[in-house]
């Protein structure tokens, strides 16, 4: 492993900086201390899950040489894993200006040095991130990390920069069938059978914790050691239902983070025999619902001052402000990165502790902002109620600094706070992924920032889904009609 890199393909393309090299060089030593036998090579899809192929440890230095091929079509599957977009149809056809999708053709897989991790549950086993690039390594601008650089440059050109805090709700289930027969392996594969770990509805209370400590001790213990900074391990609100809290970090960090939580959690669970799921509205009986939780703030580089922290009279600075009125403005377009599929919208009801209507609110958890600033509090922040546990984190997080950044840059202002988040007449958020599609793809905000490209293939990813579950008999069509006529 102890291979000159700067010979390499990617080194001469200039796709690895000198100090992604020198980082590289640095994995491979600590690989080969550490005994790696098989480092799994992934990228972000646009769901914000892994993929990707598994190189023994002979091969990991090729990898930093000459990147990974992989297909073309991973970046064009539904959550189905079907391929949402005509490979096979003459050119012109499918997304603007992606040529490899074209029968199925390969992209490249870029890797991220400062991401390789060793794995606590697989000692043996290492990860890495990578960004797909054509293969000519030119950026795709519709991939997770291109999308959340782009959203960050104009910050980053003002001298400023976005700060995220996660809270991630989630459920662990004992799983009591694996649903692999023949006939439940299609697309997708057929929900697995559980047993729930709690009753719940005991909120934070220790007599809970304590049932399931051993399960949350793993899987903090294997957080911890993949480097993510853990705040805290709650009991959530309904039967089986966790939380983890994360410290604040930069944007691209924080969004590495929670796909690395998400993945751990399901791998570390499935491999004790439970079931973990992110899923916004599980249906099963009695489970509440998965928020995933946004803080956000707004730091100056050069005084490392928070930009939300109030006045001494406690009035909105300026660019707290703004920003709320971004995240307001643009919130039924933004619906479509923060929510992701149709399950995410059967969260939004009142009195759920998830928002329905498009508001903000000083310290109330039924707003769909939660405004936490207080005078002379470094810490004041915004929270975005409405995203939930299974939106891609990349997207997320470029949708609030692409709608704050806008409400910054027009000058608006907050309007005043809701005191009764369910019951004004504020507007409501989409009620399904039909009206956040229509949202998204009428408003200019993603079309002026990101680009035509990016939105026609979240709206064509997004439609295809959507019209897969239009087409769809479901149990209350039966139950509600069968009888009837």
């Amino acid at each position: 492993m102890g291979e000159d890199l700067a010979t390499g393909q990617l080194a001469r393309q200039g796709l690895l900086s000198p100090a992604a090299l020198d980082q590289a060089q640095q994995v491979l030593a600590q690989a080969q201390e550490a005994g790696i036998e098989t480092l799994r090579v992934l990228f972000v899809d646009q769901h914000g899950i892994l993929r990707g192929k598994t190189v023994v440890a002979e091969a990991i230095a090729g990898v930093f040489r000459s990147g990974l091929n992989v297909p073309s079509t991973l970046l064009l599957k539904d959550t189905s894993h079907r391929t949402a977009f005509a490979v096979w149809d003459a050119p012109g056809e499918g997304v603007r200006g992606f040529v490899p999708m074209r029968g199925a053709g390969d992209v490249l897989l870029l890797p991220r040095p400062e991401t390789f991790r060793i794995l606590p549950w697989s000692s043996h086993s290492a990860w890495i991130l990578c960004d797909p690039v054509m293969s000519d390594g030119s950026p795709i601008g519709f991939t997770s990390g291109e999308v959340l650089r782009r959203a960050e440059a104009d910050l980053q050109a003002q001298g400023l920069q976005a700060i995220f805090g996660l809270e991630v709700e989630f459920q662990i289930f004992e799983r009591l069938d694996g649903a692999c027969t023949h006939d439940q392996c299609s697309m997708p594969g057929a929900p697995v059978e559980t047993r729930n770990l709690t009753q719940g509805y005991q909120y934070l209370t220790e007599t809970r914790y304590s049932e399931c400590e051993a399960v949350l001790d793993k899987l903090r213990r294997n957080a911890q050691g993949l480097g993510l900074q853990v705040r805290s391990v709650e009991i959530e609100m309904g039967p089986s239902q966790v939380e983890f809290t994360f410290a604040p970090l930069p944007a691209l960090q924080q969004a590495d983070a929670m796909v690395m939580f998400r993945t751990m959690v399901k791998e570390v669970c499935a491999r004790s025999g439970f079931h973990a799921s992110f899923m916004a509205k599980p249906r099963l009986e009695n489970a509440m619902a998965n928020g995933w939780h946004l803080h956000q703030s707004l730091v100056e580089h050069s005084t490392g001052r928070n930009l939300f922290e109030p006045a001494p009279d406690g009035h909105l600075s300026a660019a707290a402000s703004g920003w709320i009125a971004g995240l307001l403005t643009h919130a039924a377009a933004a619906s479509l990165m923060i929510a992701p599929t149709v399950n995410s919208y059967k969260r939004y009801l009142p009195f759920q502790l998830a928002p329905n209507r498009i508001q903000w609110g000083r310290d109330n958890r039924g707003a769909m902002l939660r405004g936490l600033m207080q005078p002379s509090d470094a810490a004041s922040r915004i929270e975005n109620r409405a995203p939930d546990s299974s939106a891609n984190p990349y997207f997320a997080i470029a949708a609030q600094i692409l709608a704050g950044s806008a409400g910054l840059a027009s000058g608006l202002q907050a309007p005043a706070p809701t005191l009764s988040p369910y019951e004004d007449e504020a507007d409501r958020l989409p009620r399904s992924l039909g009206q956040a599609l229509n949202a998204f793809e009428r408003s200019d905000l993603f079309r002026d920032t990101l680009g035509e490209e990016f939105v026609s293939y979240l709206s064509q990813l997004k439609r295809f889904e959507w019209e897969r579950y239009l087409d769809t008999v479901s149990e209350w069509e039966q139950a509600e009609y069968f009888n009837l006529f």
